[in-house]
């Protein structure tokens, strides 16, 4: 495929989509495990909150709360602190897909916590492990096991959400595609390579989580060789 000089920006811009899926991912994850433990607390306001939480982010487009956390976040700052901080697109961007991973993750993470028997965690306390041990040493690494083909399948869809992005201006590969396909006016062209990288990205995730899956099943009944 001929890209008229215009494929090392595709790479550039293929080079910011993995940086923006996995700098969600990693926060995402960890709004996911505070919104877990949240919605199964034993104090009711937590697990208000996380329900407010899930059920705001779930019910909002993505392509909004980007919108909203871009043009918003700046006001929100400056009314805090009372200084001017601009929010760049890829800062944004990021805060954006995090939240929306993480209100999903939540969910994961909850089915998976509940489906670990509750005598492992009272032995873990009765032989004298804390709260904190339990759960990091005990709880964590199997809600991990559950938990994979789920996460699995949301960091799928957020591979994809990233070029929601582009809105804002940030030059990932859906921006660069853009740019070429305007500079060039082979549209066609340059959106169909873009797919062809999403498309390739997709695979190689497909097989990584796989791979996780069955290094993490590694040991359990059922477990793929």
């Amino acid at each position: 495929m001929d890209l008229h000089g215009f494929g090392h920006l595709l790479l550039a811009g293929t080079w910011v989509t993995l940086q923006l899926a996995f700098a969600s991912l990693l926060c995402g994850l960890v709004l996911g495990l505070v919104g877990a433990a949240a919605a199964l607390s034993p104090f009711a306001p937590l697990r208000w909150l996380a329900l407010g939480y899930n059920t705001l982010m779930r019910g909002i487009p993505e392509l909004l709360l980007v919108l909203v956390i871009y043009f918003g976040a700046t006001h929100v700052i400056e009314w805090m602190t009372g200084d001017y901080i601009d929010v760049d697109p890829f800062t944004a961007g990021v805060a954006a897909l995090s939240i929306a991973f993480g209100a999903y993750a939540t969910e994961v993470f909850r089915s998976a916590m509940q489906e670990i028997p509750a005598g492992q965690r009272e032995a873990a306390l009765a032989i004298g492990l804390g709260r904190g041990d339990t759960f990091f040493r005990i709880l964590l690494p199997q809600v991990w096991r559950i938990a994979l083909p789920g996460l699995g399948n949301l960091f799928l869809v957020l591979l994809k959400d990233t070029a929601l992005v582009s809105v804002i201006g940030l030059d990932d590969l859906m921006r660069q595609a853009y740019v070429a396909a305007g500079f060039t006016k082979l549209p066609f062209t340059f959106y169909l390579a873009a797919a062809g990288i999403y498309l390739a990205l997709t695979i190689v995730s497909m097989q990584t989580i796989q791979r996780l899956e069955r290094w993490a099943n590694r040991g359990y009944r059922g477990a793929r060789a």
